[in-house]
């Protein structure tokens, strides 16, 4: 499996997104600081899920992060997020 696919399949299954849009962008990082050949070192996501209702944006990143745990341990050198509850689109 992909690092891409694991971090749709782990964030889909923790949060039910509305919206979830995962872009590998290691392709614009090559020669930087966790740039491996082959790329899925770089990702964007963006997520809309009713599970950050209520949150702030700190406890939504701290959720995505925690479900992504493993991907950031390893493989993963930036993660850029945007998290938003239904409604915030």
């Amino acid at each position: 499996m992909t690092v891409k696919a694991s971090i749709e399949r782990k964030l889909t299954e923790g949060l039910s997104p509305e919206i979830l849009v995962v872009v590998d962008e290691s392709n614009r990082h090559v020669g930087h600081a966790g740039h491996k050949p082959g790329g899925e070192t770089h990702f964007n996501v963006q997520v809309v899920s009713a599970a950050f209702a209520g949150k702030s944006r700190i406890e939504r990143h701290r959720l995505v992060n925690s479900l992504l745990a493993d991907e950031l341990t390893g493989p993963v050198h930036a993660l850029a997020l945007v998290t938003k509850a239904p409604g915030e689109v």
